[in-house]
Parts: structure tokens; C-alpha cells; sequence
């Protein structure tokens, strides 16, 4: 019997290859999507974590300033401390490598190389002969102006290099190497940057290496509780940029991963509309395997065998392809797949052995679940009858009220809160709002055919069609439920990208009221090295045709350092209502208080409640100070307002108040309203000519912008991000349609004797075909209409729910009606068509010839 069961599941894989292939593919695109994305964000994150531990090094503790930077005085006292072994102090500074080919951004880090080597001993200079005849310079790395550059930066060394401060560019001499991995650094002296960039006197951090016995975390609190600890200060245990990195990028891997799913939960479908296609076919012969003594539970584990079949053989393709599509993504894209977390890094690719365990037994789960359902029905079968053609494939009806309590259940986890920044409540909903949905479709079925049945009760071969369905509900729902499912899953996606958009562009009419804007650094790490000088702002303004110029500080601020800096912003903003695209209406600052209008990042990530004040901003103020200690102001959260170019959080102060707290009078951006918005590109090289006549050398370094410019920019960013949105949408549509076809092929195969009783009643081929297609017709677009239904539903979870507990942004629901529309045509229409396809094989001489197989 073993061997018998052996040949029937062969004998099915062997002559019908390619409606298996569909099910293998539909497994293999889902397990091959969900695996890439999985291994590209693991091995950059494996990058940046081995970067990171090479410029870090590997102290017991690091200081830093909450602002950034901080006076060097308070190396001496910890140096000095018994517990200390080891202080590295560091100077951190990003800017800009100018080189005759253009311009890169890059991270100069200043070491005191008597030290470091103990510390981060990957970034102890080592210095390199000037000629094959020059003997090494070994004090080439205590001179000014000398940079050793790592592997990342090497493309930088030539004789030409200037590095970029303020609107001043620098000459430097490439003297080395160090062997720090990551994105372009260059490593100096530290006195030699501090006296490069104008950092006299400040540091980055201290790296705290501590003797033997003493324990980091007592010392640690020892420290920070003493009252003289500056308030300005954070002691922490190194790896904070790694987990800051991991926190921020967490949320869009997992957003990531839950949409390549969608291709294996489509692919379960299709799976199985496959198997029940072929337990259909091959009915007569389980009735027959029945018969000669196989039980219903054996027949079970047949069919499951197969699906397993089918389940492995997919995963298996699916890790493959998914290896080698990560592969070819971290060539091409450097693992930031739209993100822009890990711009800059080149990972290479970290094949984990688990990881394709796990992804791989999730498609044979898939598949396992989709072969469940045709697997009971094949155990259902009636030998006796279906022998005489009269069993069918037997759907059992289902209550409604299951479905309803799923539906509730889904909709009330939409109130729960993210768990570690991740929407998990959230995306159980919108998994028991689909299965809910679909596992309701024969109640809406029946609903709504009963509506339409006296309205085609005088017509045969719609009346015929419509009173099929009508009494086929449970089996009409089998064959829509691969509909339903990519169809709502695409609508879902398709209103949720429209919506973030749209919401986009109206933000960008917002932000961009000017006629040109100028920039001086692209980076926050950046802001405080290149910028714009008073002088240079001053004489903007007073070029002829700018009608106003608005000038812009960007800081970054370090508000936790489990969390990446939010961006302080200090801008004109006599009007915020108009001047920020606020959420709500600004709320009246009391007297003695500094209005903040922080954007919803801010909110989420540092509890920055409307109508209170914001302490943790007091503290960094301090240290923005330019000259002395900035005076003490308790600052009032105003208003909340969307920034979808900062995910991390952002700051808008007033101008005025951000010069009088820290005397900082510099700028990083410029807006410029002009007199003829024509005349932008002539203004542009007045401001070129501008930099060159005041001796800074960098006029063809600025970067400038139109709104058109910087609209369609964001726009190609953002369409360039939601490519593989877009590709997985293409993807459950197409597996949708696969199970259509494959369902409809079912339900023809099992139907040959009842179209030959119909060839003998009278109707014609045609007749008959014509049937079958309004079925089709009927069916899909009862599923187009469940599935636009649902899907609606869905989006308003993603929208409302999976975004602001991802991102921390919100945005307004946008509906695309003709693209809905198109979607919804297109299902329909391919339906009618598969099925009229699908009927053409059955319907002709062997369909009466099989109504003569029991006479």
C-alpha cells in the first residue's frame, strides 16, 4: 500500500509539473523575499556594529557631551582618578573631503596616539613613506595638517585634498592608514584638528579603560551622583551608536519583513487552490484508494505529504534565491534598501544557518497550512458516490458568529500600544481582521447574491450562474479566498503609500514657502563644522533682488543616549501656524517661558507633552553656549508638528531666543524669497561669486535648491524607498490570480458530469462556456468587492495604527479611487477570463461522454 501511495502522489508531481511549479514558486517568492530582507539587514547592522567597535574601541566607559562636544579641562580629573587605568581623550568632527574629482562626506576623529592604541588600537595612525627613497616619518602623525585615512577613505589620498571648515577649506597631507572598517574616516592628532576645525579647548568623548577589580557600574555611579558632575555629561558602557542604529532602523526591518510575508501568506492560498485542484481531479481515484481499504485519515496524510513536497522544494528555491537577491542588493545598494540608515557601509553578506532554518520551515508552514483544508477534504470524500461522480469536493458550512469575534478582536488590539517601538498588536489585528474577512466571505456571499438573484430570474444562463453560487457559497468562497487575500493586502498597501504621499507633498508645500534655498551641509553631524558665518548672511541679504532671507541653525542634540540626536531647529517663527505644518492649533506660551514646537518624534521617543514644560532641553542648552554658560530658561512645549525628514525627532525654536541663550549667530541653511523667482539661477552664482570675494574658496561647494527641485527630489527618494512596496503588491496580485485559475480548474474538473447533463438538456458549447464565465464573473467580484472592502479596513489600521507606532508620523488618509478601481477591474476581469479558459477543457465531447460513464 506504501508503495501504491508512493506512485499516486509521483505519478501527479510527474504530469502535472507546472501547476505544481506554482505553488513551489508562490513559496519560494515568499520565503525568498522575507530571507533576503532578512539577511541584508542583518549583515548591516553586522557591519556597523564590527564599524562601530573599530572606531570605539573597547573602553569600560565612555563620556560625552549631551550636546556633543565639551571643555577638555575634565580630561585632566579623569585621568587622574585611581580607578582609571587608561583616558583616550577623542575629537569627533564631520565634514566634508574636497578633491579635484568633488565632494564626500567624511569623519575626521582626532586620538592622542600615545594612548589610543590601548583603547581603539584600530585607530593608531601608521604612518607611510613619502617616497620609495623617504624613510617612514614616525612623528608625521604629531604634525598639523596630517590625516591618515582608513580603507573607506583611501580613494581621498592625493596631493589636492582639502578638508571643509565653516566656509573655509583646509589643505591637509594624506600620511597613512589606519585600519578602522566603516564609512571614509580620517584620523589626526587631536590637537592638530582641534586647531584645524577651530575646537581648541572641546572634545568628543573620553574612552575610560579601568583597572583590574574595579566595578564599572559602582564607579559609574559614584561618579555621576558626586555634585559636582556636570549636568552636561552622560557615562555610559560603549555601544550606544549601535544601539541607537538598531533602535532607530528596528522598526523599518520589521515593516520590511511583515510586507515580504505577504507574498508567502498569499503564497498558503495558492498552495491551497493547487491541491484542491488536484484532490479534485483525482477524486474517483482517492474514492477508489477508499474503496480497496485507505482510510479518510490516510487520504489526509497523502495529501499533506504532497503539500509538505511542495513546502520543501519551495523553501529550499527560496533560500537560494533569497540568498543570492541579498547578495546582489548589498552590491548594488550597500544595504540601505531606501532606509537610509546604513548610507555609507558596504556590509558583506552574513549567511546565518538558523536564520534559513527558521525562514525556511516557516514555508513549509505555509504550505502546510494551505495543503490542510483540500487535505480534509480529500478525507471527507464519500467513496460511493464520488466513484459515481456525485461527491464532489465537499465544503463543510461554517457559523459567521466565529468570524465576527475575530473581526472584534482585531479591531479592539488596534487600541493597544507598540511593545519595544514595534506595532505587534497592530499586526495581529490586521491578521485576524483578514482571516476574519475571509473566513466571512460565504455569509457575505449568500447576502449579497440573494440581493441579486430576482433581478436575473427571467434570464437562463445568469439565472444558472447566480443560483449555483447562491447554493455553492462555502465552495464560491474557496475559490475568491486567494482573491480576497492579495486583493486586500494590495489595496491596503496601495492606500497606505498614496496616503504617505500625498501627505508628503502637502508637507512639502509647507516647508518650502521661498523661492531658493542654499545649504551648507547636507549631514547633522556636519552642522557644526561647515556652516554659513554671520558676515556671509549678512551679505546675502543684501544682494540685489533677495527680497527677504530667512536663516536656519541646525544642532544636533543628544536627549538619550539610548536614542539617536534629535535636530534642533532654530528658525524664524513669529508665526508658527504658518511657518510649521502643525498638528492642531499652537498652544499660548506663558510669560517667562520659551515656546519649542517639537515634532512627533519628540512626543513618543522623550515624552514631550503639549502644554508642559521640556526640562531634558535645559541642561543641552547650556552647552550650546558659545562664550560662558548660557542663562537658565524653561522652555514650553507650544505645539506638535510633522517632520518626515527626521525620524528621530526634531526641535523648532525661535531664532531670536536661540541667539540670545547660546550667542551662536551662525547658520546651516538659507531661504531666500526674491523679487523674480526667475531670476534664481543668476542669484545663485551672485552668492558663488559672494563666497569666492569674502576668501572662502567653497562658492561651487553650496548646495541650492528650488522647491520644484527639492519637491521632485523627495518625491524620487520616496518613490525609490516604496519600490519593493510596490514589487510585493505586483506579487500578491499575481499569486491572487495563480489561485484563481488553479480554483476554478477545480471546480470545472469536478463539474464534467453536471456541464454534459447540460449538453444534453440543449445548451450548446457556448452556452455552457457562457456559464462558467458569468460564474467567474460573479464570483471574482464578489471577491473584488470583499477585498477592496477589507482592504480599506486594513489600511486604515497601517494608516492610523502600524505608522505613527513605527515612525512616529502621522498622516491623513488618502483613498486613489482609480487606481482601487483599476485594481479591482483587473481582478474581475481575470477571473472571468481564467475561468472561461478553465471551462473550455471540460465542457466539450468528454463532458458528455462523461455523463455516459454510468449508464
Amino acid at each position: 500500500m506504501l508503495d501504491l501511495l508512493k506512485t499516486f502522489s509521483w505519478q501527479e508531481f510527474r504530469h502535472h509539473p507546472w501547476r505544481n511549479a506554482a505553488a513551489v514558486v508562490a513559496v519560494m517568492l515568499g520565503v525568498a523575499l522575507a530571507f533576503s530582507v532578512h539577511l541584508i539587514n542583518a549583515s548591516a547592522l553586522d557591519e556597523f556594529s564590527q564599524a562601530a567597535r573599530s572606531v570605539g574601541g573597547q573602553p569600560d566607559l565612555e563620556l560625552r557631551g549631551v550636546q556633543g562636544q565639551f571643555d577638555e579641562s575634565l580630561f585632566a580629573r579623569m585621568a587622574r582618578l585611581p580607578q582609571v587605568a587608561r583616558a583616550s581623550p577623542v575629537l569627533e568632527v564631520g565634514t566634508y573631503a574636497i578633491t579635484p574629482e568633488g565632494k564626500r562626506s567624511l569623519q575626521v576623529v582626532g586620538v592622542d596616539a600615545l594612548v589610543v592604541a590601548f583603547v581603539a588600537p584600530d585607530l593608531m595612525p601608521l604612518p607611510t613613506a613619502a617616497g620609495d627613497k623617504q624613510p617612514v616619518d614616525r612623528f608625521a602623525l604629531f604634525a598639523p595638517a596630517q590625516v591618515f585615512l582608513n580603507p573607506a577613505a583611501q580613494p581621498l589620498a592625493g596631493p589636492n585634498l582639502k578638508l571643509q571648515s565653516g566656509l573655509g577649506l583646509m589643505p591637509v597631507n594624506v600620511a597613512g592608514s589606519v585600519r578602522a572598517s566603516g564609512r571614509a574616516l580620517a584620523v589626526m592628532d587631536i590637537g592638530a584638528a582641534q586647531e584645524l576645525f577651530g575646537k581648541q579647548g572641546q572634545l568628543s568623548r573620553i574612552d575610560l579603560r579601568l583597572k583590574s577589580g574595579v566595578n564599572r557600574d559602582d564607579f559609574a555611579r559614584s561618579l555621576q551622583s558626586a555634585p559636582d558632575w556636570p549636568a552636561d555629561l552622560t557615562l555610559s558602557v560603549p555601544g550606544d551608536a549601535q544601539s541607537q542604529i538598531n533602535n532607530l532602523s528596528r522598526a523599518y526591518r520589521v515593516n520590511l519583513t511583515v510586507l515580504a510575508f505577504i507574498a508567502l501568506f498569499t503564497g498558503a492560498f495558492l498552495v491551497f487552490s493547487v491541491l484542491s485542484l488536484s484532490v479534485a481531479k483525482r477524486a474517483q481515484q482517492f474514492a477508489l484508494l477508499g474503496v480497496l481499504g485507505l482510510s479518510g485519515r490516510k487520504r489526509l496524510r497523502l495529501v499533506l505529504w504532497e503539500s509538505l513536497a511542495l513546502g520543501l522544494l519551495g523553501s529550499a528555491a527560496g533560500i537560494a534565491l533569497g540568498t543570492a537577491l541579498a547578495a546582489l542588493a548589498l552590491t548594488l545598494l550597500g544595504g540601505d534598501l531606501g532606509g537610509g540608515f546604513f548610507t555609507g557601509t558596504a556590509p558583506r553578506l552574513q549567511f546565518s544557518g538558523w536564520a534559513a532554518l527558521i525562514y525556511g520551515a516557516m514555508g513549509v508552514a505555509a504550505a502546510l497550512v494551505g495543503g490542510w483544508w483540500p487535505a480534509k477534504a480529500a478525507q471527507a470524500l464519500p467513496p460511493a458516490q464520488t466513484l459515481k461522480g456525485l461527491g464532489g469536493m465537499l465544503v463543510n458550512p461554517h457559523s459567521h458568529w466565529l468570524s465576527l469575534l475575530l473581526i472584534l478582536v482585531g479591531t479592539a488590539l488596534t487600541r493597544a500600544p507598540a511593545v519595544w517601538g514595534i506595532p505587534v498588536a497592530a499586526y495581529l489585528s490586521v491578521a485576524l481582521l483578514l482571516v476574519g474577512g475571509i473566513t466571512a466571505l460565504p455569509w457575505l456571499i449568500g447576502l449579497l447574491l440573494d440581493r441579486i438573484a430576482p433581478w436575473v430570474a427571467r434570464q437562463t444562463l445568469p439565472l444558472l450562474a447566480v443560483a449555483r453560487a447562491r447554493h455553492q457559497r462555502e465552495t464560491a468562497a474557496v475559490a475568491v479566498s486567494g482573491v480576497v487575500a492579495s486583493l486586500s493586502l494590495a489595496v491596503a498597501l496601495t492606500v497606505m503609500v498614496a496616503s504617505f504621499r500625498e501627505s508628503v507633498t502637502h508637507w512639502l508645500d509647507q516647508v518650502l514657502p521661498a523661492d531658493l534655498y542654499v545649504r551648507s551641509a547636507a549631514s547633522l553631524g556636519a552642522s557644526d563644522t561647515v556652516y554659513f558665518s554671520p558676515e556671509f548672511v549678512q551679505a546675502a541679504a543684501a544682494l540685489k533682488g533677495v527680497k527677504q532671507l530667512q536663516a536656519q541653525r541646525v544642532v544636533p542634540l543628544l536627549l538619550k543616549p539610548s536614542l539617536p540626536p534629535v535636530a534642533l531647529i532654530a528658525r524664524e517663527l513669529s508665526d508658527p501656524a504658518r511657518s510649521l505644518p502643525l498638528v492642531g492649533e499652537p498652544l499660548p506660551v506663558p510669560t517667562g517661558q520659551i515656546g519649542i514646537y517639537v515634532s512627533e518624534a519628540v512626543v513618543d521617543l522623550h515624552d514631550a507633552t503639549p502644554g508642559q514644560t521640556f526640562a531634558p532641553l535645559d541642561k543641552t542648552f547650556r552647552s550650546l553656549a558659545q562664550a560662558g554658560q548660557a542663562a537658565e530658561a524653561s522652555y514650553f512645549v507650544a505645539g506638535v508638528w510633522r517632520d518626515y525628514a527626521r525620524q528621530s525627532g526634531t526641535i523648532a525654536i525661535d531664532r531670536t531666543a536661540f541667539e540670545r541663550l547660546t550667542g551662536d549667530q551662525r547658520a546651516n541653511d538659507l531661504a531666500l524669497w526674491l523679487t523674480d523667482p526667475a531670476d534664481a539661477p543668476k542669484l545663485q552664482q551672485e552668492l558663488r561669486a559672494l563666497a569666492e570675494q569674502m576668501g572662502t574658496g567653497i562658492g561651487d561647494l553650496m548646495e541650492f535648491g528650488t522647491p520644484g527641485q527639492i519637491r521632485a527630489t523627495s518625491l524620487r527618494i520616496f518613490d525609490r524607498s516604496f519600490a519593493v512596496t510596490y514589487w510585493l503588491q505586483a506579487v500578491a496580485i499575481a499569486i491572487g490570480l495563480f489561485g484563481v485559475a488553479a480554483s476554478f480548474s477545480a471546480q470545472v474538473l469536478a463539474r464534467r458530469k453536471e456541464f454534459g447533463l447540460l449538453a444534453h438538456l440543449g445548451l450548446t458549447r457556448r452556452q455552457i462556456l457562457t456559464v462558467v464565465a458569468l460564474e467567474g464573473a460573479a464570483w471574482t467580484l464578489l471577491g473584488a468587492l470583499a477585498g477592496l472592502g477589507l482592504g480599506l479596513v486594513v489600511s486604515v489600521v497601517l494608516v492610523q495604527v502600524v505608522n505613527p507606532q513605527s515612525f512616529h508620523w502621522t498622516m491623513d488618509l488618502m483613498l486613489p479611487w482609480l487606481k482601487l478601481l483599476g485594481l479591482c477591474l483587473a481582478v474581475v476581469a481575470a477571473g472571468t477570463l481564467t475561468a472561461w479558459l478553465a471551462a473550455r477543457a471540460a465542457a466539450g465531447q468528454d463532458a458528455v461522454l462523461a455523463v455516459k460513464e454510468d449508464w
